[in-house]
């Protein structure tokens, strides 16, 4: 049988390693919390998978530990940040607060954020910012490296440039996390160490021909964009999109040749209050969900739901149950513990 680890007793463990790393409270209970988020929401490359990468970039330098964003610009509606590679999940934490106080006001709030570190799964953002009645747009890119080529071409060029988005229904969020390529960097490198293929062809070769072979990626291969061999032209266009909404509007990106793991981020409230009216806004959500529920199913295939239910439900279960980590995850505790002296988290 699978262990269950308490969730409370992984976020704090994963608490205790980032402050015995450098980080401070505030920053290492942000960064936990994310990473613990994004396991029970499904998202387990993005979860605690990533903490020892993030504690080793904190001990290379990569990561900043100490200090604050330098604010760059500032408008009624807008801030752009440099983010001086501080911990992802405590920044973009940051700039989500500071765009609901002016969403608040102004009815939408947005801060750009260059120089940000890698901030984990973008969807683990979205349920504060829903079940406080606003929507949320997340989006963000890495500058330093690429992984997916432009339609048509063989060689790298972007990141898979995920977006996500959360709004309220009367019956609880609707979450969206899509990146612009069929599979990410990190799905990848697990199914190389899995030695496994993927079903079908996610990846280009060096030459430019579909594989579902993950060792062609470190072989001059490329991610394929999001609608694949036949309608990869649409992810590519919404990658380029993602690309403008991040680095270029944080004015730091690739034409900087930057180093390093990172990322540009663009955050973005809107209070529906202050647009066409909070009951407005429900009574839409809160129809489009009645008809995804009640739409009649494909032949042998399960009720039509909307995007984030399951990652909710699986939540729900592992609040109650424990989560069950990916087969990788514990022994990564594991040396994470002897490497700071830390308890494993308690087992159900």
């Amino acid at each position: 049988m699978d262990k269950r680890y308490d969730v409370a007793a992984l976020t704090r463990f994963a608490t205790a390693a980032c402050e015995a790393a450098g980080l401070d409270a505030d920053k290492a209970a942000a960064v936990a919390e994310v990473l613990v988020e994004g396991d029970l929401m499904g998202h387990d490359t993005h979860g605690l998978a990533l903490l020892t990468p993030y504690l080793d970039a904190l001990a290379a330098g990569d990561m900043r530990a100490e200090g604050a964003p330098e604010v760059m610009a500032v408008t009624a509606v807008a801030e752009t940040w440099d983010g001086r590679k501080l911990p992802g999940p405590w920044l973009v934490r940051q700039a989500i607060a500071k765009a609901e106080a002016a969403a608040q006001e102004m009815g939408i709030g947005v801060v750009s954020i260059g120089r940000c570190h890698h901030i984990g799964a973008l969807a683990a953002y979205g349920p504060p910012v829903a079940a406080a009645g606003r929507m949320l747009l997340l989006t963000c890119s890495d500058p330093a490296t690429g992984s997916v080529a432009p339609w048509g071409g063989t060689r790298r060029v972007y990141t898979p440039n995920p977006l996500a988005a959360a709004w309220p229904t009367p019956d609880g969020p609707v979450l969206i996390d899509v990146s612009m390529s069929i599979t990410t960097n990190g799905m990848t490198a697990r199914k190389r160490a899995q030695g496994a293929p993927f079903d079908h062809p996610v990846l280009l070769d060096g030459a430019g021909e579909p594989s579902t072979d993950p060792n062609v990626f470190w072989q001059d291969g490329t991610l394929l964009p999001l609608g694949g061999v036949e309608s990869g032209h649409k992810g590519f266009a919404l990658g380029l999109l993602v690309e403008v909404l991040t680095s270029a509007l944080a004015g730091h990106g690739r034409a900087d040749a930057p180093t390093g793991w990172g990322a540009s981020v663009l955050v973005m409230v809107i209070d529906p209050a202050r647009f066409g009216g909070t009951a407005a806004f429900l009574r839409e959500t809160g129809w489009m969900a009645e008809a995804v529920h009640t739409n009649p199913p494909r032949p042998g295939w399960p009720a039509p739901r909307l995007p984030g239910e399951r990652a909710m439900a699986r939540k729900a279960a592992a609040m109650a149950e424990g989560v069950v980590l990916h087969p990788g995850i514990p022994e990564a505790l594991e040396k994470l513990a002897a490497r700071f002296g830390l308890d494993l988290p308690t087992t159900r």
